[in-house]
């Protein structure tokens, strides 16, 4: 079963808003995070997160939410590359990779309890959902989802 994973794509900077950034990564089909660290311990830590990132595997689901609170389910489809563009600096979305991303949004009541209470704890980070029910109830909704 394919891992799932929290995808929160918000900029370590609440100077950038979080419309603007999942506009792109859902505009583009892309999954993933920024690069703004404040020091050097963050620094360190932003390379454990790449490296993280790059190791997650083709078919990997991932849940994030938009700033209107809405769920999007995507699976990742393609390997890491660093987004130069200067459009991806201004949103802080560098770190990416290709994702394809359901149409519509998930309903909360729809989502699998484990990705909201994942969501309820908040955090910026990529993080892997630990549940044994996440992986089938994600690709029941994955599957429904896409033969609509």
């Amino acid at each position: 079963m394919p891992e799932v994973y929290r995808a929160p794509m918000r900029s370590r900077s609440d100077a950038i808003g979080l419309r603007a950034t999942i506009e792109r990564a859902r505009g583009l089909g892309l999954c993933g995070f920024g690069q703004l660290v404040r020091d050097r311990d963050e620094k360190a830590r932003l390379a454990r997160r790449v490296a993280r990132f790059v190791a997650m595997a083709d078919g990997s689901f991932v849940w994030t939410r938009d700033a209107e609170g809405l769920y999007w389910l995507g699976r990742i489809e393609g390997p890491y590359f660093f987004d130069g563009d200067a459009a991806a600096a201004a949103v802080d979305l560098v770190h990416v990779r290709p994702c394809r991303w359901l149409a519509e949004p998930v309903l909360e009541s729809d989502v699998p309890a484990a990705v909201v209470t994942t969501f309820g704890r908040g955090g910026r980070n990529l993080q892997q959902t630990h549940d044994s029910a996440v992986g089938p109830q994600t690709a029941r909704i994955w599957e429904d989802r896409l033969s609509r």
